[in-house]
């Protein structure tokens, strides 16, 4: 008899960072990695259950939900305006959510016994934005990090940790070329950013706009197998 297809559990509060989240079901019962899933401006953790849905057997898959309301079943990580400059965030919203999630990540590796090592953030955009910036600056917390249609914030770069505490990080970046919500330039500068810090990374680009294609989220797939088996 075929094993039933992954789904999202019920809404679970994290006293601690104040953030919701969903565990895939069914969760293995010694998850041998954890993969910590960020869904994007104006979505819901549910965004990425089909993400989440391919993720191999044996890796404890969360959905997190942001905590500020956007809007009736819409949330986002900080607010954002685009700008003719380009875009200009809260940026006092984007460090209280980067703070919230370290400490989910905390909580979820204490509660399961997962090393920091076999521990992936990845996020769609905002998502995206915010699992780079938790990995960038509390790089002891994680061994990957994807961005999918997303950056990094240029507001972040003073709180990045220093080389030594990087290596041993790993990064994915996706992105389409024709995103003309964040262009492909944010994804070059990202690329150019985790050469400058020495951190391995895969970049590829795909013929779409800003969103999370079935060739994008294969590709992370492929790579996040490849982080979560390790030894």
């Amino acid at each position: 008899m075929a094993s039933p297809a992954p789904f999202p559990g019920v809404l679970q509060q994290d006293a601690s960072s104040g953030l919701s989240y969903r565990v895939m079901q069914p969760p293995p019962t010694q998850p041998r990695a954890l993969v910590v899933l960020l869904h994007g401006v104006g979505g819901q953790e549910t965004d990425l259950a089909e993400l989440a849905a391919g993720v191999a057997p044996g890796v404890l898959v969360v959905l997190v939900r942001s905590r500020l309301e956007l809007g009736p079943q819409q949330f986002g990580w900080f607010r954002v305006a685009f700008t003719a400059e380009g875009p200009k965030i809260e940026e006092n919203e984007a460090e209280a959510s980067r703070h919230a999630l370290i400490r989910l990540v905390d909580h979820l590796q204490s509660q399961y016994s997962i090393e920091a090592r076999r521990t992936v953030l990845a996020g769609f955009s905002q998502g995206g934005i915010l699992s780079a910036s938790v990995a960038l600056t509390a790089p002891e917390r994680v061994g990957g990090f994807a961005i999918l249609s997303g950056r990094i914030l240029p507001e972040l770069e003073p709180r990045v940790a220093g080389r030594e505490w990087l290596a041993h990080l790993r990064g994915f970046i996706g992105h389409g070329e024709q995103d003309r919500t964040l262009p492909l330039a944010w994804a070059q500068r990202a690329d150019s950013l985790l050469d400058d810090l020495g951190i391995p990374h895969v970049t590829r680009v795909y013929p779409a706009g800003h969103t999370l294609n079935p060739e994008m989220r294969a590709d992370v797939l492929a790579w996040i197998g490849g982080l979560s088996g390790a030894a």
